[in-house]
């Protein structure tokens, strides 16, 4: 009898496509830290355009370009971000917007649905009159998909209406877009439009979309120029990235409509088949995308 093991332990345990593998063979490549790598230069400019920004920038991880985004954002050390308690960055990026970067995170309480209510995130805002004795609050961080929460949808309507709380009181919004383009697919929104209220957005390039390595953040050109020289310092730095670029580029052109779609679906089938096994208990309506949570009963 023929058996398939399904390897259901994380999106990150894909591996590349022979078209990716292909590519990677067959990319035009350079020195990046040069600025010269044609194929990281095309990743980077198309990137950016889906997203709806001015410039890219590839860097090794996700973890990395968070925290990349937060230390360009807050510019000095001891500045606050305000992000959710149950958030990827505070979480499982092992301090580093602290330990690195000297950044105090200030935590509001995530919703099941992977919001932070508003009211709260207003009300975490430092009043600039205490600064003698607080942080300085600089930036808010939204996670879309939140991955904490069952790999949740933030809307269009929730994103705008942080960004207007940031805008309000001067401050930066950065979303973690891990799995941005599974929340557009989700939604069926353009990817832009979630993070139209942004200042910054991370993609991960290895987990929805497939590709084996490697983030792209985007923003403004003067916040990806910053970017570019953190990312050096920090040792994120390449040279002929392109080889990997290459492979991120496939999943971006061939990944995101057909396979995404159909995660979802498998996702929920998944949910639902789950749901009728004793001692197993799994919210079926809340499976928006390609995480399924179980709750033991």
């Amino acid at each position: 009898m023929v058996t398939r093991t399904v390897d259901l332990r994380s999106d990150t345990v894909t591996k590349p496509t022979e078209a990716m593998r292909a590519a990677m063979a067959s990319a035009e490549v350079d020195d990046d830290v040069l600025m010269h790598d044609p194929t990281a230069f095309r990743l980077e400019t198309e990137m950016a355009k889906v997203m709806g920004k001015e410039a890219g920038l590839f860097v090794p991880s996700g973890t990395m370009g968070n925290l990349i985004s937060v230390l360009v954002h807050c510019e000095t050390r001891g500045s606050e971000v305000i992000l959710g308690d149950n958030s990827h960055i505070h979480i499982y990026e092992n301090g580093g917007i602290s330990t690195i970067g000297g950044v105090h995170p200030r935590t509001v309480k995530n919703n099941k649905d992977g919001t932070m209510d508003i009211d709260l995130i207003e009300a975490a805002i430092r009043d600039p009159k205490g600064e003698i004795v607080y942080p300085t609050t600089r930036l808010i961080c939204l996670e879309n998909t939140h991955a904490n929460c069952g790999g949740r949808c933030l809307s269009v309507e929730y994103t705008d209406s942080v960004g207007e709380i940031a805008k309000k009181h001067g401050l930066k919004l950065h979303i973690d877009g891990a799995r941005i383009f599974n929340a557009a697919v989700a939604l069926g929104v353009p990817v832009r439009r979630l993070v139209q209220a942004a200042d910054s957005a991370s993609v991960c390039l290895s987990k929805g979309l497939g590709a084996p390595v490697g983030s792209v953040i985007v923003g403004s050109k003067e916040f990806i120029k910053k970017a570019r020289r953190l990312r050096k310092t920090l040792g994120g730095g390449m040279r002929q990235v392109g080889v990997l670029c290459a492979a991120a580029l496939v999943a971006l052109q061939e990944n995101v409509l057909v396979m995404l779609d159909g995660d979802h679906k498998k996702a929920k089938l998944l949910a639902e088949g789950l749901n009728q096994l004793k001692g197993l208990r799994v919210d079926v309506d809340a499976v928006e995308t390609n995480i399924v949570s179980i709750l033991l009963s």
